[in-house]
């Protein structure tokens, strides 16, 4: 059986048309916020904002314009993330360039940026400080936090060197270019040998439990990355290796902060004081009351290994 399809026609030759035959084919295939994902679709062919979307209703619209339109549509009823199919996504007010090589950056993520700021202002260091992010993506967090440390001196680091190639356009886009470095590698390994230490490690590590992922939604399971969202049977794997090594690393009033999963502060905290380098190990909620970010000083009988 076929599915539904979008052709030019008298019927929806408008934009208030064609946007209402949009939503009802997205909401039929059981797709949330219909009405958002067919509106931001319909803006990203025509450029135009959500206003000026609202504001052109009446406008006429060509046969090439609802094709294109179509063609989205076609997609998302598949259920590629709208952000993979417009190429982009809002991130700490920022506009980024997404693939499918990279995690599209969540808004609860933002909380993170808040902590690590946070963190830094507690540092009241006198010279730049120095940040080294793990598992960068996209670059949304490197770039968002350049953004808001710009005497900041930041490493940002990731396995996959088509992800780095993303995250570094993004860091372009920004004009934070100069202020990055991208590193190829596997979390830690990624800084060589003779590495100085840092005021401040960030991560947003993967960490779904690996028997959930098929159970996630479609727009997740199918789509993005597996490798930026399988935190191993417990979802633990990479808050292990992370609290193993990352004192090495720290300078003497160093800290660290990490997203968590929203049911995982109890057992992330675990893994850190367990780990006993560090200190001051909390967990911080999102605006929606869920576990979100952790974070931790180091101890200062820990300080000074690399």
């Amino acid at each position: 059986m076929e599915g539904p399809t979008l052709e030019y026609s008298a019927n929806y030759s408008r934009v208030r048309d064609l946007l209402s035959q949009g939503v009802r084919g997205l909401a039929a295939a059981g797709i949330d916020q219909a009405r958002l994902d067919a509106e931001v679709l319909l803006g990203h062919v025509l450029a135009m904002t959500h206003e000026q979307l609202i504001v052109a209703a009446d406008l006429p619209l060509s046969a090439e314009q609802v094709q294109r339109f179509a063609a989205l549509w076609q997609r998302r009823l598949s259920r590629e993330p709208v952000a993979y199919i417009t190429g982009k996504q809002e991130f700490w007010s920022l506009d980024f360039h997404v693939t499918r090589d990279v995690l599209i950056p969540r808004p609860e993520t933002e909380r993170l940026i808040e902590v690590a700021l946070t963190l830094a202002a507690e540092l009241g260091s006198d010279k730049p400080l120095r940040v080294l992010e793990i598992g960068t993506g996209s670059g949304a967090i490197a770039v968002s936090l350049a953004t808001e440390l710009p005497s900041a001196e930041i490493i940002a680091t990731d396995i996959s060197t088509v992800a780095l190639e993303v995250a570094q356009g993004n860091a372009m886009l920004h004009g934070a270019a100069g202020r990055i470095t991208f590193l190829p590698g596997d979390l830690f390994a990624a800084l060589g040998g003779d590495i100085a230490a840092f005021d401040l490690i960030v991560s947003n590590p993967p960490y779904i439990r690996r028997a959930q992922i098929a159970t996630l939604e479609p727009e997740v399971s199918r789509w993005e990355p597996r490798g930026a969202l399988d935190g191993g049977a417990d979802g633990l794997d990479f808050y292990r290796r992370i609290a193993a090594q990352a004192w090495q690393f720290l300078t003497l009033n160093g800290a660290l902060t990490l997203e968590i999963g929203a049911d995982m502060g109890g057992e992330v905290s675990s893994v850190f004081n367990r780990a006993g380098f560090y200190r001051e190990v909390a967990v911080f909620h999102d605006y929606a009351g869920c576990d979100r970010v952790i974070g931790a000083k180091v101890a200062t009988n820990s300080v000074g290994s690399i």
